[in-house]
């Protein structure tokens, strides 16, 4: 019985190895993976994934925006995406008359379609391997600002060369903190136009509440439409444009799948750092997260309470909540997962073991020794640069006190002439003042709220013990009290006031300029600031330099340390697949989650008390007559969402989820809570990618919304 157990459990952990869990996957390279995707249930091959010769999965991903991802899903350049990707415009377009994020929109017709200001999309046509052309005259005897120099060139010539002669754009990136060196070509359509979008109460159902949880119930995802010119080309916004027609869209498997059945994303992850040092994860651990999760609860605080007395307030802070709350309870996921782990000293035993590897290596010996020195001098600046972008820059009073602080600096300097200053000032008032214009009595108290709390934080956290005059101003003139010292400043800054603004910007001449210096909103920035930027962003940026050089060879020697072992590199928001299956978990003893949610969860959580959970009347009519028309699984269950072991971070939201014939069957939303720290460490018994079923999306937008001409333009698998 012994020897029968023992063998359980060596075939458990092999299986436990033949997924692929971790990893994201650099599609050119994706032939060295097809024999391990395939053993795992994938039927078609690497080149149907990518190909830079002919029509393959790559033609129907784009990076949507600036940090998400979109897929087509039909022959006329229609695309899905989340619907928090789609947010910021969906509030564009979005009024107390016409509030469509409340009320969701759906275009009856293309011309109904509404134009995305400021939105691209951007479709890779090819990537190659440029790392012999980047590294070309680099030797190792040169300095690491002589080797960014010539690399800078180098990239240059490269990219000059790749797209001379056409319309496409050209990105390198470097991977492997250096080692390594990838061109993306690719073509940028900016004519995007919004198609559909959900009520709140569906794309963002559950709220901030939901956000990084399972189970989840959110319908998250919008419609977009891709314009062409007539040659099928990038062009700018014109009624004359037609829809794009992609090369490849994707097929939609009404079918979906089952527990165990192999999935992989295909997106545009934007941040991992496995490679970190135990130094680097005890300062995000133990230092920086836990800041700006305090920081950012505050400004949530505030921002709810905004929200909750009026819609035309619900509206106006909707995308900036969205934006605070994400990082906010993605960072305290993280601080668990990796205590949980107990990350730090597990890169303290690698780091132990790379140390006795390196010991007879010349060039890899003292790597170590020489990061943890930098980390030690750069960990008071990263503090500094934390406290500056989570405290100091988040009020609106502080923003434009930092504008105009940089335009009093060039004036002092000499780098704006008196006739340039008076226009930039005054053109730039024109804006302030529709700021003013727009109810700015409530939202004047809302952001000296966060002012004063936010500065308070700074204040007795860092900011006491770091700059000498600030302390002195507040115990010598407000009897050591920093609220009343930031109240005082807020009130008698003259951005804070419409009037003495208008007095004094509207048509601004440069003799004014002391009083604009003498602010004290402008005169507090600049303190702050100018401390930062005068010295220690400078030595911020050249320990960063110095960092980012010894990662690059910490990072070759744990490559040649372990030869057997595949490396896949960072995300750093280009286009990578990950692999894996629809699995369980257990996030605690005793509990087990299940891969899908339906629709009864959606009904079990209703509570018309609190907005994130109130049920739309027609999904609920819907649910009672259990009409779900073809979108229903085998057992009549409307499914809304499923988890799987695909690895994923920010940037693959909205990416597609394929199954093992590249057919879609969901789009990526999110990752499980206890998974976030996915990023520094990953855990294949925790880490859960979350998609929304596309069967989910098809019923919404059918039976819901009353759209079937756009599901009528899918490519349907039954």
């Amino acid at each position: 019985m012994k020897r029968v157990l023992i063998f359980l459990a060596l075939l458990l952990s092999i299986v436990g190895k033949v997924i692929a869990d971790e990893g994201m996957w650099l599609p050119l390279l994706l032939a060295d993976k097809q024999a391990d995707m395939q053993k795992n249930g994938m039927k078609i091959t690497a080149e149907d994934i990518y190909s830079a010769n002919k029509s393959s999965l790559k033609d129907a991903v784009v990076l949507f925006g600036r940090g998400c991802t979109g897929e087509f899903v039909s022959a006329e350049g229609l695309l899905l995406t989340n619907h928090h990707c789609g947010y910021g415009s969906i509030v564009r377009h979005s009024t107390v008359e016409h509030d469509y994020l409340t009320n969701g929109f759906w275009a009856k017709n293309k011309q109904e379609e509404l134009p995305c200001a400021g939105m691209s999309v951007t479709l890779l046509v090819y990537m190659k391997d440029v790392t012999k052309e980047v590294l070309q005259g680099v030797g190792d005897n040169i300095s690491e600002e002589e080797r960014e120099k010539l690399i800078e060139r180098n990239i240059a010539a490269i990219r000059k060369k790749a797209t001379e002669g056409t319309h496409y754009e050209a990105v390198i990136k470097p991977f492997y903190y250096g080692n390594q060196y990838f061109m993306y070509v690719n073509e940028v359509f900016n004519d995007v136009r919004l198609v559909g979008a959900p009520p709140s109460n569906i794309g963002k159902f559950g709220g901030d509440t939901d956000n990084w949880m399972w189970p989840r119930h959110t319908g998250d995802f919008s419609m977009f439409r891709v314009y062409a010119d007539k040659d099928n080309k990038p062009a700018g916004y014109s009624e004359d444009n037609v829809p794009y027609v992609p090369k490849r869209h994707l097929r939609i498997n009404l079918k979906g799948a089952k527990e165990g059945d192999f999935t992989f994303v295909f997106g545009y992850p934007g941040t991992t750092k496995q490679f970190l040092t135990s130094d680097a994860v005890d300062f995000v651990q133990n230092m920086d997260d836990p800041i700006r999760i305090k920081l950012r609860t505050i400004r949530l605080d505030v921002y709810n309470r905004a929200m909750n007395e009026s819609p035309a307030q619900r509206l106006r802070y909707a995308s900036q909540v969205a934006s605070v709350a994400n990082g906010w309870k993605k960072w305290q996921g993280e601080v668990r997962g990796l205590k949980r782990l107990n990350a730090v000293d597990k890169k303290k035993a690698f780091e132990r073991d790379f140390e006795s590897w390196a010991a007879d290596k010349e060039m890899y010996r003292n790597v170590l020794p020489m990061m943890r020195e930098t980390y030690s001098a750069i960990r008071g600046l990263n503090l500094q640069y934390t406290y500056l972008s989570e405290a100091v820059l988040v009020s609106d009073l502080m923003h434009r006190a930092k504008q105009l602080s940089a335009l009093v600096d060039y004036a002092k300097k000499g780098e704006l002439d008196k006739a340039n200053l008076e226009k930039t000032i005054t053109e730039g008032y024109a804006e302030l003042q529709k700021h003013y214009s727009n109810d700015y009595a409530n939202h004047r108290r809302v952001d000296k709220e966060i002012f004063i709390r936010t500065m308070s934080v700074f204040y007795n956290d860092y900011a006491k013990d770091k700059y000498a005059w600030l302390k002195d101003i507040v115990v010598k003139q407000y009897d050591n009290n920093p609220e009343a010292y930031f109240d005082k400043v807020y009130e008698n800054s003259l951005l804070s006031n419409p009037a003495k603004a208008e007095k004094i910007l509207k048509n601004f001449k440069a003799k004014q300029i002391k009083k604009l210096e003498n602010d004290p909103a402008i005169e507090l920035f600049a303190n702050i600031w100018n401390q930062y930027a005068e010295k220690d962003r400078f030595t911020l940026a050249a320990l960063d330099t110095k960092l980012d050089s010894l990662y690059r060879v910490y990072v070759d020697g744990i490559m040649k340390k372990d030869t057997k072992k595949e490396f896949y590199p960072d995300a750093n928001l280009t286009l990578r697949v990950a692999y894996g299956n629809i699995k369980t978990y257990e996030p605690k003893d005793g509990i087990e989650y299940k891969a899908f949610s339906t629709i009864e969860g959606i009904m079990e959580k209703e509570n018309p008390e609190i907005y994130d959970y109130v049920v739309e009347k027609k999904l609920k009519d819907l649910y009672l007559a259990k009409d779900y028309g073809p979108y229903a699984n085998e057992k009549g269950e409307m499914p809304v969402a499923f988890i799987a072991s695909n690895h994923t971070t920010g940037g693959n939201s909205g990416s597609p989820v394929l199954d093992a014939n590249g057919d879609l069957i969901g789009i990526n939303f999110d990752r499980n809570w206890e998974g976030t720290m996915s990023d520094v460490m990953y855990d294949p018994s925790q880490c859960r990618n979350i998609s929304l079923d596309i069967r989910y999306c098809l019923f919404i937008i059918d039976k819901f919304a009353g759209a079937k001409h756009l599901v009528d333009e899918m490519t349907i698998v039954k």
